[in-house]
């Protein structure tokens, strides 16, 4: 099975990028350190876009995911940064490894 790759655009309310890092880089530790599933958690601040993050994540398959996104760093991750983010989006996609 492959692995799942994920790339994730955020936009945060205006002037709340640093704030929401804050949270988002500690929830990224956490996810690496806790979740046997979640390979790779990068976090991307785009030269262009003051309030955005994008994040670029690897998960061992389909289930870590879903493990991931229903794990408790997300409840925190969600409780911590209430208010600051305005909108997700994502595209799912296989990790084509060579």
């Amino acid at each position: 099975m492959a692995k799942l790759a994920i790339i994730a655009t955020i936009k945060t309310g205006p002037g709340k990028r640093s704030e929401y890092l804050k949270h988002l880089r500690a929830h990224a530790e956490r996810c690496r350190a806790s979740e046997p599933g979640t390979l790779q958690f990068e976090i991307l601040t785009p030269h262009d876009d003051p309030d955005g993050v994008m994040l670029y994540e690897v998960y061992a398959d389909p289930d870590a995911f879903e493990a991931h996104w229903k794990g408790e760093s997300m409840k925190q991750m969600r409780r911590d940064s209430e208010g600051l983010q305005v909108s997700l989006s994502g595209v799912r996609g296989d990790l084509v490894e060579s």
